[in-house]
C-alpha cells in the first residue's frame, strides 16, 4: 500500500472521531459520563420532571443503580436493567452474569419527579468509589 494513501486514510479516521468520546458518544448525547471508575460529574443538579441521561463513554461495562436508602421518600427506584431494588440489581449482576450492564457507547435515562438527593452507584466499580448523586430541586 502507498504510504501516503495509508496516512491520508488514518488521518480521515482521526478527523471523523474528533467529536466523539472513547465509547463513541458525543458529550451532547448525555448529562453524566461514565469513565473507567467514575461518574462525571459525580454530583448533578436537576429539576423536578427533568430526564437525566447517563452515557457510557468509557471502555468498560457499568451500571446505574440507586441506593434504596439514599432516595427521598416517595421517589421511584431506578436502575439499569429495570430492577425494582438494590438487592435485585446486585443479584442480577453477580449471579446473572452482569445483568443491567450499560455497554460502551450506550445510554440510560431516568426522569426524576421527587425533589431531594438521589444517591446511586455502579455495581462492579462501587469498591473504586464509582458513586454519584442527583440533586433534584423544585
Amino acid at each position: 500500500m502507498d504510504r501516503r494513501a495509508f496516512l491520508g486514510t488514518a488521518g480521515a479516521v482521526v478527523v471523523s472521531l474528533s467529536g466523539c468520546t472513547e465509547g463513541g458518544l458525543r458529550e451532547a448525547d448525555y448529562d453524566i459520563g461514565m469513565s473507567a471508575n467514575a461518574f462525571l460529574p459525580e454530583r448533578y443538579e436537576a429539576t423536578v420532571g427533568e430526564t437525566v441521561v447517563w452515557g457510557n463513554n468509557g471502555s468498560r461495562r457499568h451500571t446505574v443503580t440507586a441506593y434504596d436508602e439514599a432516595l427521598p421518600q416517595g421517589a421511584d427506584y431506578f436502575a439499569t436493567g429495570g430492577f425494582d431494588s438494590n438487592e435485585e440489581a446486585r443479584t442480577a449482576w453477580f449471579d446473572g452474569g452482569g445483568g443491567g450492564a450499560i455497554a460502551p457507547g450506550d445510554t440510560f435515562s431516568n426522569t426524576f419527579d421527587v425533589p431531594g438527593e438521589h444517591g446511586y452507584y455502579c455495581i462492579p466499580h462501587e469498591d473504586a468509589a464509582m458513586v454519584g448523586v442527583i440533586v433534584v430541586a423544585e
